[in-house]
């Protein structure tokens, strides 16, 4: 990958930057894509090596759910996705032989006081947990509930302890058998930010999208499968730089041909040689910033909201997956 693979959140985005690349077919990798009234889901699998060094990525399975009218606030279109979300995250833990009642527990990553990076602390309050009822009722559970715990471990900055290291206690000593971790991501599309999810069973790496080095948290370090769900709520200022650029060629070659005249070298750059550009302009003055829409307040609630509802309708059978919205608390 190039210099900045290590900045791409999103398999889709890594896996688009490789077949440009490559001029096509990936070899290691398999991706499946399906849309159907305004979603667009693609499933990628990195088969081998050989593919994880393609695209930048771990084996693994990659789910991402691409659903621009989200922008709208439509709360129809919001409890669709919540229930695809639903069935996607169910058959995932059919795939990898996670069994029907295996303990989970639920980690939302992120500073709850940065409206961005509070998506994983959100999703945390509107689980339906359940472990506790176990413990201290467990005649009295009805069928159809699993044992969930949910935890919103902070940021190294309010702590001043390790993410991994807390979770780390937590799970040696409550012992799930899977973790799910909630993150905010960054993307590469302008279009992405604020509409898509992914879904990873390669574990996570708080922080990794926004240049923050942490230790991640997967089943190597935690000694169970971890789960990541994580939504793109921010894009650099060098992405908006580029896409500005490249809309303003399109724009002038309906009007002109000769786009070569009115921005040189930068019409024969490839997406990726511009971006680069870019970045090696803005970044020694500090001006490669991370942007979110003005809109992050209500997104960030909404697109909450709707991750939780889809994993209390995937983790519990008693929950109507078909109906996750009549679940909202």
């Amino acid at each position: 990958m190039d210099t900045y693979s290590e900045r791409i959140d999103l398999a889709l985005e890594a896996t688009e930057l490789a077949s440009k690349r490559m001029g096509g077919q990936i070899p290691g990798i398999h991706t499946e894509t399906r849309s159907d009234e305004g979603v667009t889901i693609t499933k990628i699998k990195v088969l081998d090596e050989e593919g994880s060094r393609a695209i930048g990525k771990m084996k693994g399975h990659y789910i991402t759910i691409e659903v621009p009218g989200l922008r709208k606030k439509d709360s129809e279109l919001q409890n669709k996705v919540a229930t695809k979300l639903a069935k996607e995250f169910e058959q995932l833990l059919v795939d990898i032989r996670i069994e029907p009642t295996a303990k989970i527990l639920v980690v939302g990553l992120g500073n709850w006081n940065v409206t961005p990076d509070a998506l994983g602390p959100i999703v945390v309050e509107n689980m339906m947990v359940t472990r506790h009822f176990f413990e201290l009722m467990p005649n009295q559970v009805q069928e159809g509930y699993r044992e969930v715990s949910a935890v919103a471990p902070g940021v190294l900055g309010i702590t001043g302890i390790e993410t991994s290291e807390i979770v780390q206690g937590i799970v040696e000593k409550s012992k799930p058998d899977v973790v799910i971790a909630i993150d905010a991501l960054a993307s590469m599309a302008l279009d992405r930010v604020n509409t898509t999810i992914q879904i990873a069973d390669t574990g996570i790496h708080p922080g990794s999208g926004i240049g923050n080095k942490r230790k991640g948290l997967n089943k190597e370090t935690l000694g169970v499968p971890c789960i990541a769900i994580g939504v793109p709520t921010v894009v650099y200022a060098s992405t908006i730089v580029n896409n500005s650029i490249q809309m303003a060629i399109n724009h002038f070659k309906n009007q002109t041909e000769n786009t070569e005249f009115i921005f040189g070298a930068l019409d024969k750059m490839t997406d990726q040689e511009r971006l680069n550009l870019v970045r090696e302009v803005l970044n020694p003055m500090g001006h490669d910033l991370l942007v979110t829409p003005k809109e992050i307040d209500e997104f960030i609630e909404d697109i909450a909201n709707i991750i939780a509802n889809g994993l209390n309708a995937s983790l519990h059978e008693a929950v109507d997956t078909d109906n996750v919205a009549a679940y909202t608390h």
